[in-house]
């Protein structure tokens, strides 16, 4: 395949890119599906009995747990397929021109540090992938099942994800925010808006996770007894 020139910033860089096959809008309508199939199968999944074992007296999860089941699948598939492939395939992104490659190079508009293998990148992307991808899809299960370490999980995920989106966004803003087109739809849309979701949520789950915790601590205090 030939090489053609980049859409990227910074317009010097070098990458030995080869045009994906897809226009953007096609790319982010791909992403945007799937990540709207694995929130409704989430939320469905939360309304069969709450995923309760026995389902005595459980019923179906409250919204907003149905939400977070929907949230935990909808990490474990971007974090396990999206930045999975990127994870394994970051040497030869700029020239793969599959589905996947396509969505990265979509993105890359926003962020090209993507195009060249960037080490923090690459390292926060592999952690992302094979740590909170199986983690996320654990959240997940706990949550379905009740499972007693559910909030355990739900408060070590969101702490990661929290940690790297803000690590994310500290790199670009030391570089001088330089590997983004400056226009809004890549600059405000796909780099501060979509990454903005991944502070914004796990901030809240992180909160959640807490207080669920620190009740269920105070629950556990022994009784105290009068003196006679």
């Amino acid at each position: 395949m030939e090489t053609s020139a980049h859409p990227y910033w910074p317009r010097a860089l070098a990458s030995g890119y080869v045009a994906g096959a897809r226009p953007g809008w096609q790319c982010a309508g791909a992403v945007a599906a799937a990540a709207a199939a694995l929130l409704a199968l989430g939320w469905a999944l939360g309304g069969a009995g709450g995923g309760a074992k026995g389902g005595a007296g459980r019923g179906q999860a409250e919204p907003a747990r149905r939400l977070v089941l929907g949230w935990f699948l909808l990490c474990a598939g971007i974090h396990g397929v999206l930045e999975g492939y990127f994870s394994l395939r970051h040497r030869e992104l700029p020239a793969d021109t599959g589905l996947l490659a396509d969505v990265w190079k979509e993105y890359a508009k926003a962020d090209s540090r993507y195009m060249t293998s960037d080490d923090f990148t690459v390292a926060m992307e592999t952690v992302t992938a094979w740590a909170w991808g199986p983690l996320s899809f654990l959240a997940f299960l706990a949550f379905l099942r009740h499972h007693p370490a559910r909030y355990v999980l739900q408060l070590i995920v969101s702490l990661g994800q929290l940690y790297g989106d803000v690590l994310y966004f500290a790199t670009e803003a030391r570089a001088g925010w330089t590997h983004s087109d400056p226009r809004p739809l890549y600059f405000w849309g796909y780099f501060v808006g979509l990454n903005g979701v991944w502070v914004l949520v796990p901030g809240l789950l992180l909160l959640d996770a807490c207080h669920q915790l620190a009740t269920a601590q105070r629950g556990q205090r022994p009784a105290r007894h009068k003196a006679h």
